[in-house]
Formats: C-alpha cells, sequence, structure tokens
C-alpha cells in the first residue's frame, strides 16, 4: 500500500474510533471522490444503513449545478428530507477522513440548514 492510502487509512480509523452511530444518534458518513459525492446515515449498533443519498440519483440538480460544490448542497438537502421521512433529527457526523472543507463543508452545512442536528 502506498504511502499516502496508508495515512489516509489511519486517519479514518482514528475518526472511527470516536465517533459511533447509535439508534438514538445514527451516524451520517460522507464520501466523495474525484467526480462524485455520497453519504449515508447509519445505525452502528444494528449495522444497518438507513439512509442514503448521492449526486448519482439528483440528476436534474446535477445537469443544472455549475460546479461540484452545489452538487454537494444538492446531496446534503437530500439526505435532510430523507432523514426527516425517516424520522431522524439528530445524527452524528463522520467526515470519513476528509477536510472539513470544501464539499464535505457544504454537505454537513445544507444538511444543517434542512434540519438535521449535528
Amino acid at each position: 500500500m502506498k504511502a499516502n492510502k496508508k495515512k489516509n487509512l489511519r486517519k479514518k480509523i482514528r475518526i472511527r474510533a470516536k465517533v459511533f452511530g447509535t439508534t438514538i444518534r445514527p451516524r451520517l458518513a460522507v464520501f466523495r471522490s474525484n467526480q462524485h459525492i455520497y453519504s449515508q446515515i447509519i445505525n452502528d449498533e444494528l449495522s444497518r444503513t438507513l439512509v442514503t443519498a448521492s449526486d448519482l440519483e439528483i440528476k436534474k440538480i446535477k445537469n443544472s449545478a455549475k460546479n461540484k460544490q452545489e452538487i454537494a448542497e444538492a446531496v446534503g438537502q437530500k439526505i435532510a428530507e430523507k432523514a426527516k421521512d425517516a424520522k431522524i433529527t439528530k445524527v452524528v457526523f463522520d467526515r470519513g477522513g476528509f477536510k472539513f472543507h470544501g464539499r464535505v463543508k457544504a454537505l454537513a452545512e445544507r444538511a444543517k440548514k434542512a434540519g438535521l442536528i449535528f
């Protein structure tokens, strides 16, 4: 494994040791690649994914959006809406080893704005 991958994996493991999703307060996990952004709300006690959202399911917004940051905001809005439908209001945020900056921050702030409590 290359040095950067090892470093990123260590960072992710360190974060996951502190962040744990329960039935009352599940974990909002974010993953971003160069092209896409994905988010899931996970109950770690039951090892179940409760709600998911990604830019792949938001084709209309993706076509009209100008940049990746706007797409990330749309995904944050979508995950918050789905969470409300599933009667989830409080979550623990898991940035997945990524810096809380750019697209990850945009997704989190839009989810907060839409009603999720971190």
